[in-house]
This record gives C-alpha cells, sequence and structure tokens, in this order.
C-alpha cells in the first residue's frame, strides 16, 4: 500500500474505538458541576476551532491557507484534542482514571496517529498542489499555531455550506449532547 493510500479497515477500527471510548467516559462518569463547566470550556474551544476549520475546508480540491489554517496545518486535529480533553475533564472517572485515558489518548494521539496523518496527507496535498503546498508546509506547523499567520492566505472566507458539507454539525450537536448527559449525573 502506497504512503498515501487510506485504510478504510484501520479508519473504521480506530472509529469505533473513539466511538466505544467514549461511551465508557460517560457510562463511568462521576461528574461535579466545576469539573463539567471546566470541561465544557476546553470542549467549546475545541469545537468552535472546529467549526471555524470546517467553514473553510473543501477537502483535496483546493490548498486552503485561509482561517485557522493560516496558524495551523491542522486545526480539526488541535480541535478534537480539546474536545477529548474537555471530555475527560467532564467526566471525571473513579481514582484519577480520567487522567490516565487523557495521557493514553495524547500518547496514542501523538505516538501513532498524528505521525500517520503527517506522512498521508502532506504527501496527497504535495501531489495534489506543488510547490505552492510545499511552501505552506514549510511555514506552518503541524498542530500548535504558530504566532504570525501564514501570509499568501486565500480569499476564500468561511462558509457554512463548506461546514456543513464537511458535517462538523454533528459534532456540535455531539459535544452538546454530552455535555448535557454529564452535567444532568453532576447534578
Amino acid at each position: 500500500m502506497s504512503p498515501t493510500a487510506y485504510n478504510r479497515t484501520l479508519g473504521a477500527v480506530r472509529l469505533i474505538a473513539v466511538n466505544a471510548l467514549v461511551v465508557a467516559l460517560v457510562i463511568l462518569a462521576k461528574p461535579t458541576p466545576l469539573g463539567v463547566t471546566v470541561g465544557f470550556l476546553f470542549a467549546a474551544a475545541g469545537e468552535a476551532l472546529r467549526l471555524w476549520a470546517a467553514g473553510h475546508l473543501l477537502k483535496t480540491r483546493e490548498l486552503v491557507t485561509s482561517g485557522p489554517y493560516r496558524y495551523t496545518r491542522n486545526p480539526l486535529y488541535l480541535g478534537r484534542l480539546l474536545i477529548f480533553t474537555g471530555l475527560c475533564i467532564m467526566a471525571r472517572l473513579p481514582y484519577g482514571a480520567s487522567w490516565i485515558v487523557l495521557a493514553c489518548g495524547y500518547a496514542i494521539f501523538f505516538g501513532y496517529y498524528l505521525p500517520r496523518k503527517e506522512r498521508v496527507e502532506p504527501a496527497r496535498l504535495r501531489e495534489a498542489h506543488g510547490e505552492s503546498y510545499a511552501r505552506y508546509f514549510r511555514s506552518v506547523p503541524s498542530l500548535l499555531p504558530a504566532r504570525h499567520p501564514y501570509p499568501e492566505s486565500t480569499a476564500t472566507g468561511w462558509s457554512s455550506e463548506r461546514m456543513l458539507r464537511n458535517r462538523e454539525h454533528w459534532m456540535l450537536f455531539v459535544v452538546i449532547a454530552l455535555t448535557l448527559i454529564l452535567l444532568r449525573k453532576a447534578y
């Protein structure tokens, strides 16, 4: 398999594993009102970043260097990390297990997922967009935002149509639903 190929089976396994983890977190959660509030701040920041990014993204068809993509090549992944962090804080598992789950999640993300994505996606985007992507890749960090925006921003602004095409509204629904479930459990 080429480094740019997408393994659908592996993707399905990852999706099932993540969903099972979220369900387990919610079932085992012993949240407090303060924990849900603090965790929600992280999750809301992550989802706001994802909504902003999804409204700029037109996958593969164009090189997006506007919005949050001016600061990080992977704002959707950064948003996902913030949501995961918020969920772990909200859940408050017994014996501090939330922190273990969070540490394991970060280890998997930074040790496996992000390095794999950094092999696959840049190769595909370099092939599709050539030198303009190479310049972007050299100038914009993978995950943590740069202090200064990428100067060659695309003119396209945020679009609700793009956000809906990227199905980010479903993630918004999930974040709100999980927060409400955990808030109810906290009381």
